[in-house]
């Protein structure tokens, strides 16, 4: 006789067995009970009030899903314990053919925009709305070149240019280092973030001339003129005396300061980049020193004031070889080294040198000795300027000298006026390589689209754009002449050939930046007044090379001449064994 296996369990003694015991809990009326998590969120059993998801058109399954996406099934945690395999899905099955025809698409809305976008490539993506429609109304055949970045749409595009986006969420932090060694015996005083910064306004008046040295050779209007194709004008080495000298430095401000013609002393090189502070990206730092009464704002010797920066402020910028980079002439510290050979010589080689008609100014130049050089100076004047930066409950006025340069100056076209000017230049190493910015091909659209090439600038070289068009103001120059100077070969980065030079007021220039100079003169007030508040001695501020803030140090007397000292020894040394 078989046995069943229910008899053999029934048999078996309930109190050799292990584990807990048996109940009826889980039995409701017989029935057993689904258990469900205290996890799990309790929803609607129904809702009569929004559109079903089997529902197309406008309110589909974007729409269901937006609307159910925080939403759980009572006892969804679990598995359920009555799950059924249905044989066939029966909503899969219809006697009406009810899917959707395309339509066209709406001129604007969320998912227009390729009406508008003209013959470009850019901006595939459907969310781009109003953006687009603005970008390519621009553009023209190359209109989706996406320059104005501050549009929120989503033209991406151009020809090979690509924006931060979604897809760069993960990319790790960049660690840049700090562009001076903070010691131990520093202290720190003061940490100031740009938002802070962003906040500050000062009034101040246009300043005034104290005094000019040195001399300016005409500017050569023939580099106004578009180069012919493949007859590009060669940058040439001109060898030229040359002085950045630091505010402690110069002996006219010495003068002045013994005079007391003011509280605060700079130069322009200096007091832009505090002016400008909130834009830039890499570490920068300034050495300010305190002595009865007075406040110079200088630089130690090979600061990175003196170098011009490229790409610093594009979204991608040039990485170091830390970082990958494995194209070692497109390293920042080469493409800076190379920017500043580039706007020496161009400075250089588009004025008109001739001894008999130049414009000299009331003294000659004070860091020129003629027994000692051997290069001819260049053409540069220096402007000592005062602006007020008094305020209405100041008892005392507060005044800064700043000294300022000009390189050139040049005939006004219609009054015969001389018209001051300073001469930069924008270079290009290549608009393909990492770290261009989405750059275009200068060569091909310079003359076409030259405000597509000159905003993509902007973009990319904020912070040096700004200390340009900054100093031009500050000096009181009528002209800046911007020099569009681009390498020979891509792979050549000591041979570079001139494509053009556009010349803009700066101060229009300022605004279309969007720069705003009673911010810049708000910054130096609020920095001079933390100064005036401490004791004499000496003060360095650093930009965080990686954070949007500056801090103020107090730092020993000698922190920075002991390592000019060394400098100097290593520097004869090394001249005695070349010898």
């Amino acid at each position: 006789m078989p046995i069943s296996l229910s008899s053999l369990v029934s048999d078996l003694s309930s109190e050799a067995t292990w584990g807990p015991p048996t109940t009826t809990d889980a039995l409701v009326g017989g029935v057993p009970y689904a258990p469900y998590s205290k996890g799990d969120k309790l929803g609607r059993m129904a809702d009569w009030t929004t559109e079903g998801k089997d529902r197309d058109g406008r309110g589909g399954r974007q729409q269901y899903n937006r609307n159910y996406r925080d939403q759980q099934v009572y006892g969804a945690g679990t598995s359920s314990l009555f799950a059924v395999q249905v044989a066939e899905d029966e909503s899969s099955f219809s006697v009406v053919d009810n899917t959707r025809t395309s339509t066209k698409t709406r001129g604007f809305g969320r998912g227009g925009g390729t009406v508008f976008r003209g013959r470009g490539r850019g901006g595939r993506d459907a969310r781009g709305g109003r953006g687009n429609y603005q970008n390519s109304r621009v553009g023209g055949r190359g209109g989706q070149q996406a320059y104005l970045y501050d549009q929120r749409g989503g033209a991406r595009g151009g020809r090979g240019n690509r924006r931060f986006g979604w897809k760069d969420y993960d990319k790790p932090q960049r660690n840049r280092d700090s562009s001076v060694n903070i010691k131990s015996d520093w202290t720190m005083l003061e940490e100031i973030d740009f938002a802070r910064l962003l906040k500050l306004n000062l009034e101040t008046s246009a300043g005034e001339d104290i005094d000019s040295y040195g001399f300016l050779y005409y500017y050569d209007r023939s580099y106004d003129k578009p180069p012919v194709k493949n007859t590009e004008r060669k940058l040439n080495i001109v060898d030229r005396a040359a002085y950045n000298v630091t505010t402690s430095s110069d002996p006219i401000i010495h003068e002045l300061a013994e005079k007391d013609e003011a509280t605060i002393f700079a130069t322009d090189n200096i007091l832009s980049m505090l002016m400008c502070a909130p834009r830039s990206v890499y570490s920068w730092d300034l050495v300010m020193s305190k002595h009865n009464n007075k406040i110079y704002l200088d630089k130690r010797d090979g600061s990175s004031l003196d170098m011009v920066s490229v790409n610093e402020n594009a979204a991608d910028a040039p990485l170091e070889a830390s970082e990958g980079n494995k194209d070692s002439i497109n390293f920042p510290g080469a493409l800076a080294l190379e920017a500043t050979f580039i706007n020496h010589n161009f400075a250089n080689q588009t004025v008109m040198e001739s001894e008999t008609s130049k414009l000299e100014m009331n003294h000659e130049n004070p860091f020129y000795n003629p027994s000692e050089e051997t290069e001819p100076l260049a053409s540069k004047a220096y402007k000592y300027r005062r602006f007020d930066l008094s305020l209405e409950k100041d008892e005392d006025p507060l005044h800064l000298i700043v000294r300022t340069e000009i390189d050139a100056v040049v005939k006004n076209n219609i009054s015969g006026e001389d018209q001051l000017l300073t001469l930069k230049a924008l270079n290009e190493f290549e608009h393909k390589a990492q770290g261009s910015g989405g750059a275009l091909d200068w060569r091909t659209k310079l003359t076409s689209q030259r405000g597509a090439v000159v905003a993509t600038e902007m973009k990319n070289n904020s912070c040096k754009l700004a200390r340009w068009a900054t100093q031009a103001i500050l000096a009181g120059a009528d002209v800046m002449k911007l020099g569009f100077v681009s390498r020979a070969s891509p792979k050549m980065p000591d041979k570079h050939v001139i494509l053009g030079v556009v010349g803009y007021d700066p101060r229009k220039f300022a605004e279309q930046m969007n720069l705003n100079f009673a911010n810049g003169w708000g910054i130096v007030r609020t920095i001079v007044d933390m100064c005036r508040n401490m004791k004499d001695g000496k003060y360095v501020l650093v930009k965080d090379p990686n954070k949007p803030l500056l801090r103020l140090y107090e730092v020993p007397l000698g922190t920075f001449e002991e390592d000019e000292g060394e400098a100097e020894v290593d520097g004869t040394e090394a001249g005695g064994d070349e010898e």
